[in-house]
């Protein structure tokens, strides 16, 4: 049975870039069917399976693939509900405010963006009745104006 690549995460925020268009034609095979073969990767590519794993190499040591992980189906990868916070804080409280999310751990991310809102949380509780308490407490946040919140209902398209 052929070696299998693993599915890469890609940083965000890479410290290099993909350096040519092979590089570029890599990562998007890898993130198709990551547990592809190098050696179907290079029949693909029309190099040698030398140079896919040379180059994987390379992009796991420049940073440009960061990680190797198993993506499960949402429902059994995180069970419960999970909901975006739109947050506003008031003038100079970012810093606080973001410090104090930090420590929860139901906030699995946080993105600073433009518009309506000055934050998007991702976050995620086991219950409804979690959620609500969770809701309460950000809302309460000193240095928080408002909050809008959309649970999420069903994912249509995951790229990740």
């Amino acid at each position: 049975m052929p070696a299998r690549a693993p599915r890469p995460r890609v940083a965000a925020a890479a410290p290099s870039h993909p350096r040519d268009q092979l590089d570029h034609d890599l990562l998007a095979l890898l993130a198709v069917n990551a547990r592809e073969s190098t050696a179907d990767l290079a029949r693909k590519l029309g190099v040698a399976r030398t140079t896919v794993v040379a180059r994987l190499a390379r992009l796991e040591r420049d940073g440009i693939v960061t990680g190797y992980s198993v993506r499960l189906r949402q429902d059994l990868a995180q069970p419960g509900l999970a909901a975006f916070v739109g947050i506003t804080v008031q003038p100079r409280a970012g810093a606080d405010v973001v410090r104090t999310l930090e420590r929860m751990p139901e906030v699995r991310q946080l993105d600073s963006v433009s518009g309506e809102f000055d934050y998007v949380a991702l976050v995620r509780a086991e219950s409804a009745e979690r959620l609500d308490r969770l809701l309460d407490h950000i809302r309460a946040l000193e240095g928080v104006q408002q909050t809008t919140t959309s649970v999420l209902l069903s994912r249509r398209i995951d790229r990740q």
